[in-house]
């Protein structure tokens, strides 16, 4: 009698959940890897981006999930969100860049990812970004303790690069529930087709901004040189000038007259932002101006630095030098001092000098040695 065949093994979500339970370890390494792959395959590319993230499925999620697909997935291996890294970009246009940046340096799964970018129905439910599943290969160091490890028969992931507000949008959709167009009350589906239009205009708002800041920085040598009363004083304008005459040589002279270096590579993103502000307080709008300024009233500005400069030490010198933008400090502090409509103690508030001399002693020290220096002016 032939004997019978033995019946096949009933699927059971419960038995692939604890399965990926008792593997968590693994797919932890396998997130970490591959947050460290992506984070360095942007760096080398030279892009910026907002943030990256990695993250495991929750195991009560793989079981809902499970249970609304049954028949879909076999396996662990079939679920390709288990392990997912998430880029947010700062502008849509860098989602693209990002999503090149993937298909040239990863085996990516085609038949599971998707471009929700593109689904560009007029009345299209949602504001998405791209998710694509990928495979790590042999030439990928972050991988290599992983390849081939039993374990994870199949390392597989998911990518998913979004823009900052294609986030917001995918986060606060899914806060409330809405996951899809038949999930969304009748009434308030215009809101949400208003809002993602809404979303996408200021995404593409954000890019011509930025484009516009890149042509500004781009054009200011040759405005500076050709136009120097048209160009404004703003963060921008005063970065470059630091580099530029007369401001660069001026604050060399003051080094000099310290017998100090002048820190030109100073790492201080915030210097040229309270620069600006200063020069603002004083009334100096161009950079035409600021020239002219600088010009007529530079022996004066190396004299008050060379005599202010070494009774405030705690000041400046844990910096090891004068730093860039001390000749546009004194000159402020300068016309702060002569004109009574302005106030020395809002200069020395502006630089930011806390943990030194109180304010007041600041201030005081300030009018002493420009009264001095006035006393001893020679006469012209």
């Amino acid at each position: 009698m032939r004997a019978a065949m033995p019946s096949p093994v009933p699927f059971s979500p419960s038995a692939l959940v604890a399965e990926y339970v008792a593997q968590l370890g693994e797919y932890e390494v396998l997130r970490s890897a591959a947050v460290a792959h992506m984070t360095r395959l942007l760096q080398d590319a030279g892009l910026n981006i907002h943030h990256i993230t990695g993250r495991l499925k929750k195991p009560a999620s793989l079981a809902d999930k499970l249970r609304r697909k049954v028949g879909r997935y076999q396996t662990l291996a079939d679920v390709t969100d288990l392990v997912g890294v998430r880029v947010i970009t700062y502008f849509e246009s860098d989602v693209a860049a990002v999503s090149r940046l993937v298909e040239s340096c990863w085996d990516v799964d085609w038949d599971h990812s998707i471009d929700k970018s593109k689904m560009h129905d007029p009345d299209r439910f949602g504001y998405m970004g791209v998710h694509y599943v990928v495979r790590p290969s042999a030439g990928q160091p972050e991988f290599a303790a992983l390849l081939g490890a039993p374990d994870l028969p199949d390392l597989r992931f998911e990518i998913q690069i979004r823009s900052i507000l294609q986030h917001a949008w995918a986060e606060i959709e899914h806060d409330l529930g809405y996951k899809n167009r038949e999930a969304v009350p009748r009434e308030v589906r215009r809101r949400f087709y208003r809002l993602a239009g809404l979303l996408e205009m200021a995404d593409e708002e954000f890019m011509a901004l930025a484009r516009m800041s890149r042509d500004y920085a781009a054009t200011l040598p040759e405005r500076v040189q050709d136009e120097p009363e048209s160009v404004f004083i703003d963060v921008q304008s005063v970065a470059y000038l630091l580099g530029q005459p007369p401001v660069r040589p001026l604050d060399m002279e003051v080094a000099e007259a310290l017998g100090v270096t002048l820190l030109t590579d100073w790492p201080d993103p915030e210097r040229p932002v309270r620069l600006t502000s200063l020069l603002h307080y004083v009334g100096v709008r161009s950079v035409g101006q600021l020239q002219k300024e600088l010009a007529r009233l530079a022996p004066d500005i190396v004299r008050f630095a060379a005599a202010l400069m070494p009774q405030l030490r705690e000041a400046w010198t844990p910096a090891g030098g004068a730093r860039p933008g001390t000749s546009l400090v004194h000159y402020a502090l300068l016309r702060a001092c002569a004109n009574p409509s302005l106030e020395a103690r809002e200069v020395v508030r502006m630089l930011d000098l806390s943990g030194t001399q109180s304010e007041r002693q600041m201030v005081r020290t300030v009018r002493e040695i420009y009264r001095e220096m006035m006393e001893t002016a020679p006469e012209t």
